[in-house]
């Protein structure tokens, strides 16, 4: 919808290519995107045949209207007549019914009507349209006596019974399909007066949205996918035939549904950092020390009581927040509302332009403004990604400030399930820094087109911080070319980085130089990786590996050995051309030693010895399995959730401990358990370090 869009519309107004890294054209690219989507749908369907001969083999199946009894045959009926018919709405396609729009990703039945059988005749199909309703659950229970426990889809359901809704002829055949729709707007920045405004009327320009793909059933016949090309003006290249059902993903939350705790992950509810776990005053903890938080290990509780904390305490005078994307029931919100409220000066930094939540951030921006809050949209040209939050908090007739860092965006929903690293501190240095930063976001002047901001002339103030894009990429350089130095003073060069993507052609040229130069590198990336790792004379000390598991693997994490000082760095960046020219990110440095001995040996180091969820990217560019070569099988994530009930506190219920906005709420449960893990082993390094897991 963005990626592919963006590409799609460069063929359809002949723009050329100016950046390939691989010198293809924007039309090569495409065709090869499609041969490879072909691919992947084989691939699919093949894995979804695995998958539910082994439902079958636990008694779970997924049945079609010819294995129905008449017992369910009459139960379904019921079913469709009740809870199904009064939502469906036929759309009929002639001169006084025009072709509908198609909502993106939706799915709609095609029936065609047998008009043969009225002695009529037509040069085209004649047919309805049904969207199958979102609103329902994708799979329809049927009752059974044998403990077996049988489903049905709803688009086969409506299948059985749809001559109750579509009324005339006959139906002949029935067909699915599905469009996809270009979202990729523009904003032409010389032209951008209003960036709300902007935004807004772009992401409700439906007419504007074109179909850069059309997934229709493999049997579709050619008369009526004709009717379908015209209708919808979709080229050939940019229809998809497909086998089964399509978009499987919304058979996920029917599947976790199914009551079969064991066909699933063990239930595990975040645990509250032991620093956290009684009631005393949050900054008084951050003051002690700076404090690590692993999500979805560690409750995102404790950052939604460190803003309803400084949004309810009489002594703080100022919060500063950055937001790109957010939950829809979200508490960060709720506590500046609150905070706001109170009379505190609140400033909330929302990028409008975060690709699928722009209706969601406008609808957020207008609420807080209204409530009184200074709201600032970001840069017309740049997006603001950065993750910090920023209290000012009088204490004993002086001015203190918090703040609390992330890789990760500040929802509480993702948090549940991405893996982050978020870090509170008082450090005098890094919270100036922030405080800049945010006096750089709603005070400083970024200009459009030919007057846009040279670069280099932003004026260097930080003293902790790397900012993108004003020098983030150059920060991440001379820590390689740091450990370059040592390595070839014999003082040994080692560096980890862990990240989402690895694509910036500079970062990756200045790892293989390093590589040469003899430094050990270690990259855990989870997805885009254009490096290549294991060739001789070029990349042969460099492993990269992908770890895949229950949680999305998120965080940013970059270790540099230097010299023995074991320096670690978080940011809300990848390497990406993008996140360091055309976004506004940063990159800060862990100063605890203690933090900094557990990121390395019980995070990067737990990752790295992974034998069960990790894959290692190969030289040809195809992945393997991480062998399990120790006797100890490791899987990192279950590794953390151990550590996590071990260390933390067992918490009541997720979606109530991250409401909590008294001090006085405790957000511990009656029930306290510890539980000691198995041993498990660490990626050798003499000059690691030892680890200490008190943070």
């Amino acid at each position: 919808m963005v990626r592919v869009a963006a590409l799609w519309r460069m063929v359809q107004e002949q723009i050329p290519v100016v950046d390939s890294p691989d010198d293809l054209t924007s039309s090569q690219t495409l065709t090869l995107i499609k041969k490879r989507v072909e691919e992947l749908q084989m691939r699919v369907l093949s894995i979804t045949e695995v998958l539910l001969n082994e439902l079958r083999t636990a008694n779970i199946h997924i049945i079609s209207p010819s294995e129905l009894s008449e017992g369910q045959t009459r139960m379904l009926a019921n079913y469709f007549s009740e809870q199904v018919a009064p939502v469906l709405t036929p759309l009929s396609v002639d001169p006084g019914h025009p072709f509908p729009y198609l909502s993106n990703l939706r799915l709609y039945m095609v029936a065609v009507f047998d008009i043969g059988k009225e002695g009529l005749h037509s040069d085209e199909p004649i047919y309805s349209l049904v969207e199958i309703p979102s609103i329902l659950p994708r799979l329809i229970s049927v009752e059974d006596t044998n403990g077996a426990m049988k489903f049905i889809l709803l688009e086969d359901v409506i299948r059985m019974f749809l001559d109750q809704v579509v009324v005339g002829f006959a139906v002949k055949d029935i067909f699915m399909i599905r469009a996809t729709r270009n979202f990729d707007y523009r904003l032409l920045e010389n032209e951008v007066v209003d960036l709300l405004s902007s935004v807004h009327s772009q992401v409700t320009k439906k007419w504007e949205q074109e179909v850069i793909r059309l997934e229709v059933s493999q049997n579709i016949p050619e008369d009526l996918l004709m009717v379908f090309r015209h209708a919808l003006e979709v080229a050939d290249e940019d229809i998809y035939r497909i086998s089964g059902p399509m978009d499987l993903a919304s058979l996920g939350p029917a599947f976790r549904n199914i009551d079969r705790p064991m066909l699933k992950d063990p239930a595990f509810n975040p645990r509250v950092p032991a620093r956290l776990a009684d009631n005393s005053d949050i900054f008084q903890v951050i003051s002690e020390g700076e404090l690590m938080v692993h999500h979805p290990y560690d409750s995102f509780y404790a950052v939604t009581r460190f803003l309803y904390a400084a949004a309810t305490d009489p002594d703080v005078l100022a919060i500063k927040q950055t937001l790109y994307r957010t939950s829809g029931d979200s508490p960060i919100i709720d506590a500046l509302l609150t905070a706001a409220e109170n009379g505190k000066q609140v400033v909330a930094v929302i990028e409008l332009k975060a690709r699928f939540d722009e209706k969601a951030n406008i609808v957020w921006a207008r609420r807080l403004e209204r409530a009184g809050v200074n709201v600032v949209y970001g840069f017309v040209g740049y997006k603001t990604h950065a993750k910090a939050a920023l209290v000012v908090r009088r204490e004993k007739g002086r001015l203190v400030r918090y703040a609390h860092l992330s890789t990760g965006n500040y929802n509480s929903s993702t948090a549940r399930i991405y893996t982050d690293i978020g870090m509170f501190t008082c450090d005098k240095e890094i919270t100036a820094d922030v405080g800049n930063l945010f006096n750089f976001l709603t005070g400083y002047n970024i200009l459009v087109g030919e007057k846009r901001l040279v670069q280099s002339r932003f004026p260097t103030t930080f003293q902790s911080l790397a900012l993108s894009p004003f020098g983030n990429r150059q920060a991440c350089m001379a820590l390689v070319d740091q450990e370059i130095a040592f390595q070839k003073q014999g003082r040994g060069g080692h560096i980890i980085a862990k990240m989402n993507a690895l694509v910036d052609k500079q970062m990756i040229d200045k790892l293989y130089e390093a590589s040469r130069a003899g430094v050990k590198i270690d990259l855990i990336v989870r997805g885009m990786c254009c490096l290549v790792p294991g060739e001789p004379m070029l990349s042969e000390n460099i492993r990269v590996v992908s770890v895949i598991d229950r949680f999305l693997e998120h965080s940013r994490i970059f270790y540099c050995q230097a010299g023995g000082e074991h320096r670690v760095y978080l940011a809300s960046s990848d390497w990406m051309p993008r996140n360091f020219d055309r976004r506004i990110e940063i990159m800060w440095p862990v100063k605890s030693e203690t933090i900094r001995m557990v990121i390395l040996n019980d995070i990067l180091r737990t990752y790295l010895a992974d034998n069960q969820k990790s894959w290692a990217l190969q030289a040809s560019g195809h992945y393997v399995r991480v062998p399990m070569t120790s006797e100890v099988p490791v899987r990192s994530q279950q590794d953390f959730i151990e550590t996590a009930r071990e260390e933390g506190v067992k918490s009541i219920p997720y979606e109530t401990a991250i409401r909590q906005k008294k001090n006085t709420d405790s957000p511990v449960a009656k029930e306290r358990t510890t539980r000691k893990r198995a041993a498990r082993p660490k990626v050798p390094n003499s000059n690691s370090g030892s680890s200490n897991s008190n943070q």
